[in-house]
């Protein structure tokens, strides 16, 4: 699919990071942007600064979603791009043992689920949403639409106190085959990029010995991925009108040790 001013676009999570990142590289080829995300104040800078408009969605809310769509579509029309880098994650062990009274706890249930849904049931309301539109849409260099979703190289190689985080980016690369089965007759593709460690304002403010520590996993270049490096594969993936149902790993060769 070509990238142009006729083209609209979705990026959820796009006030920051990787999301940011994509929401520079579609302005920049003169497509119109829709920024999703839960952050009202980041969300409202990042798209006076990058030309696109913003709408408030929290991508576990029903509504939300379908309001923000609404908004997105009244401004820029219906989108034919959908990037998906809505998540988070918590590093709790499945079990651990407390340090003062030597008692044994356990991973909330409720914090598990919570980080499950946020990665793998918002991307899917999100997907949902972004699809029944693009399904109305005439095809454009034969096809009607392309979907990007952000997991993690985490969703193969989780390291310790990573089970929730791990479990739902493994949920996403793992639905992306049946959504492409799914939505193939539509003539909307999905892909899913799986990233390694990325300068993005979480990783950022990280220690400096744990950011060393990270950038030596990798196999080369032994640094931290630049988000516009994930930016360029995005687009790429939307351009590229044979790929299709794909989890690729964009990480340097990295492979994470237990802890």
């Amino acid at each position: 699919m070509r990238i142009d001013a006729s083209i609209s676009a979705v990026v959820a999570g796009g006030a920051s990071g990787l999301g940011l990142a994509s929401v520079i590289a579609l302005r920049a080829l003169g497509a119109k942007v829709a920024i999703f995300d839960l952050n009202p104040e980041a969300g409202e800078k990042a798209a006076a600064d990058t030309g696109a408009v913003f709408c408030q969605a929290d991508v576990l809310s029903d509504d939300g979603l379908d309001a923000a769509f609404a908004i997105a579509r009244e401004a820029n029309g219906q989108e034919r791009i959908l990037i998906s880098c809505a998540g988070g994650g918590n590093a709790i062990t499945t079990i651990r043992r407390d340090k003062e009274t030597g008692a044994i706890k356990i991973f909330p249930t409720a914090e598990f689920a919570r980080v499950v849904n946020l990665n793998a049931v918002g991307t899917f309301a999100t997907i949902t949403r972004f699809a029944a539109g693009a399904a109305t849409l005439d095809p454009l260099d034969g096809e009607r639409g392309a979907i990007v979703c952000t997991a993690s190289v985490a969703a193969q190689d989780g390291q310790m106190g990573q089970a929730a985080y791990a479990a739902g980016k493994a949920a996403i690369a793992g639905m992306s085959l049946p959504i492409a089965r799914d939505l193939g007759r539509f003539g909307i593709r999905i892909n899913t990029i799986l990233p390694g460690i990325f300068g993005t304002p979480l990783m950022n403010g990280a220690p400096q010995e744990m950011k060393d520590r990270l950038s030596a996993m990798t196999a080369f270049p032994n640094r931290f991925g630049e988000p516009e490096e994930y930016a360029a594969l995005a687009l790429e993936l939307c351009r590229n009108t044979y790929m299709n149902a794909q989890s690729i790993r964009l990480d340097a060769g990295i492979r994470f040790a237990a802890k």
